[in-house]
């Protein structure tokens, strides 16, 4: 019956992608503290927001308002931009510059000019003015800006607090953009990092899958995982490298290549992988290849998705491992004393069962010596009858009434 062994199998491949996730995740964030990447995505997306490619005109201005210029050390450096568009070099511009904050910088540059050092005394004094706002936006010698900050003086209605919610929208707007930029190199990043990840530890999908359905002990330990992280997502969500591939190593999967890194110097062990690498190519590389490529664009869809999905997964499972302990419920007409009638509704009192026979002397043995095996034990506890076990007559799964008042409320 599906829910058992195939939903464990689900559990175990899903955990497994969550685990290699957040180790790809965090080579990311390595990848991106020292390329900086995230500030210069924001910074082209800014200049194409502003219609200035060179990022010597109003984009230059932005980033040299004291409102932004706040937010990063140094000075913004137009020369950095290659002709394709990007920054040349590692850049320290923010990763992140707030609406607000962009808004009032081009409503204060477009009504007192983009140097500040040019401001005039009496300009501070005046207070701003809707009106003063649309006599000096022809002063941006942009015109698709002006158009922009026009139609936003337009919607206003008289009040600068609404131009500026109608500039922080736009901006907004163009900001979806350059995060579906970012995403999508990041996917791309985080494939290129899960392959060579998948390669390094030999993570196929195939094989662990085809592991997990045939070892149940194994599936076990993948679900006590998954059920430990639902309960507490900390327990993965901010651990390091280290602690991720020491629980990964807790679920004992057909992970990893046949060679002692401890016996050997770098450049022997590196020959070693690579050794044991060929030999797996060679033997099957149709099914190795492909085992690869599913786990590596599984880490691409990235940890929250496994989160969710694992989440998911774990809900399906406690609704049907219940149901699959306690059995299917017998049909009343067929049945008619399988359900034994509260006190009170009319029912005739039933005679209570004979008390179970206890077990033999060697059999309690076998239950508390010592010396006897743990496998044996285990194999002696899973011949016990039913009513031998503590806590048979009260299980969680029992059928029991709503309540002594209620007898047409249904049973558990």
């Amino acid at each position: 019956m599906f829910g058992s062994e195939i939903l464990d199998v689900g559990v175990g491949l899903v955990l497994l992608y969550l685990l290699l996730s957040l180790i790809c995740s965090a080579i990311r964030e390595a990848i991106e503290s020292l390329t900086k990447s995230r500030g210069a995505h924001l910074e082209r997306g800014i200049r194409m927001l502003l219609h200035d490619p060179e990022g010597r005109g109003l984009a230059k201005a932005i980033y040299d308002h004291p409102l932004i210029s706040g937010l990063f050390a140094g000075r913004y450096d137009p020369s950095q931009i290659k002709p394709n568009g990007h920054m040349r070099a590692r850049t320290d511009l923010p990763g992140y510059i707030p609406s607000r904050n962009f808004a009032l910088a081009i409503i204060d540059i477009a009504a007192r000019g983009a140097d500040t050092e040019d401001i005039a005394h009496s300009d501070l004094q005046q207070p701003l003015t809707i009106e003063s706002l649309r006599a000096s936006i022809s002063s941006i010698e942009n015109r698709a800006v002006q158009r922009a900050l026009l139609l936003a003086v337009d919607r206003a209605e008289g009040s600068v607090a609404k131009a500026q919610r109608a500039l922080e929208e736009w901006y907004d707007s163009a900001m979806d953009r350059v995060s579906g930029w970012y995403r999508r190199r990041t996917q791309w990043i985080l494939f290129a990092v899960g392959l060579l990840v998948t390669i390094v530890v030999n993570a196929n999908t195939f094989t662990i899958g085809h592991a997990l359905y045939r070892d149940g002990a194994m599936r076990d330990r993948a679900v006590a995982l998954a059920g430990r992280i639902e309960a507490d997502t900390s327990t993965v969500s901010g651990a390091t490298v280290a602690e991720l591939m020491g629980e990964l190593e807790t679920l004992r999967l057909p992970i990893g290549w046949p060679i002692d890194v401890q016996q050997a110097s770098l450049f022997g062990a590196l020959a070693a992988w690579f050794a044991a690498i060929g030999k797996a190519l060679a033997t099957n590389p149709v099914e190795l290849l492909a085992g690869w490529l599913v786990t590596a664009f599984a880490i691409s869809l990235g940890a929250p998705f496994w989160f969710d999905l694992l989440n998911k997964f774990m809900v399906i499972r406690s609704t049907v491992k219940p149901r699959e302990k306690s059995g299917e419920e017998g049909s009343e007409d067929r049945a008619p004393s399988a359900r034994t009638a509260a006190p009170g509704f009319g029912a005739a009192p039933q005679t209570a069962p004979a008390p179970a026979p206890a077990p033999s002397p060697a059999f309690a043995g076998a239950l508390t010596s010592p010396a006897t095996p743990a496998l044996a034990q285990v194999r002696a506890i899973s011949a016990v009858p039913a009513e031998l076990l503590p806590g048979a007559a009260s299980s969680e799964f029992a059928k029991h009434e709503w309540a002594d008042d209620a007898p047409d409320g249904g049973v558990l």
